[in-house]
């Protein structure tokens, strides 16, 4: 794989990646260099959206996996800097993490996400990409969101898949060291739960009391959500369910 790239090397998918890389390479003999570009991860400390380091980032580099987003917005002209970095850099596979629905559910930030992708179809470097459903750590800060009230509000008939945010690196590792795939089937958890009943399992592990109402919401986003558009039901390839995740979160309220 030679030398790879981390794009949000530092991020809650980024960092188990990096690890990840590492250890295959330690593993296998194949002695690769990952390197871990965030804003605030040295030497390789760049913002995408100025580019201003970049093009000495990606020197040398064979693969880069593209991991670093933001719901804020940014993303598209983060990955065109990206994109032209790479290109004259000699960067060979170009892997990015998106998320399942992003094509069926008119969320502005699922919009971006979509764009991002086929930015990188087209940017002239072998390519691979990967959908996931929500990280369970997501769903968590949802539910630590809602719970701020004394009543959680949740929207109505909603379900979600979440998926641990370790099986997807390791899936996203194991890409990486293959060959460019381009778009790969889509990955999601072990359970399609209606957020109601997540929410639940989240009071329970976390020891917290609170009541659950669902509201009925309007808009083209949230249709697409109740219709499911963001759930792999026949790709329900994850192991660790919500419960364990928490379980793990909050040992002291565990029996």
């Amino acid at each position: 794989m030679g030398t790879i790239l981390v794009t949000g090397g530092t991020g809650t998918l980024g960092r188990h990646v990096c690890e990840r890389l590492r250890d295959r390479g330690a593993f296998s003999g194949e002695g690769h260099a990952v390197r871990v570009l965030s804003r605030h991860a040295h030497p390789y400390a760049v913002d995408l959206r100025e580019g201003t380091g970049l093009a000495e980032a990606v020197t040398g580099v064979d693969t880069v996996v593209h991991c670093a987003s933001s719901p804020r917005g940014g993303d598209e002209e983060a990955t065109r800097r990206l994109i032209a970095a790479a290109r004259p850099a000699g960067v060979r596979h170009l892997v990015y993490i998106s998320i399942v629905g992003v094509d069926r559910v008119p969320f502005p930030y699922y919009r971006a996400k979509l764009a991002v992708e086929r930015l990188v179809e087209e940017s002239g470097i072998d390519w691979t990409v990967l959908r996931a459903t929500q990280f369970h750590n997501l769903v968590l800060r949802v539910f630590e969101t809602a719970a701020r009230l004394p009543v959680m509000l949740l929207p109505a008939g909603v379900a979600d898949q979440p998926v641990e945010v370790v099986e997807v690196a390791d899936r996203l590792a194991g890409l990486t060291a293959g060959p460019p795939s381009g778009r790969v089937a889509d990955m999601g958890g072990p359970e399609i739960r209606p957020f109601p009943e997540l929410a639940r399992s989240y009071l329970r592990a976390s020891g917290r009391r609170r009541g659950v109402l669902t509201v009925p919401l309007a808009g083209a986003a949230y249709r697409g959500f109740r219709s499911g558009g963001h759930l792999a039901p026949e790709h329900a390839v994850g192991k660790v369910t919500f419960e364990s995740f928490l379980a793990r979160r909050f040992p002291a309220h565990q029996r």
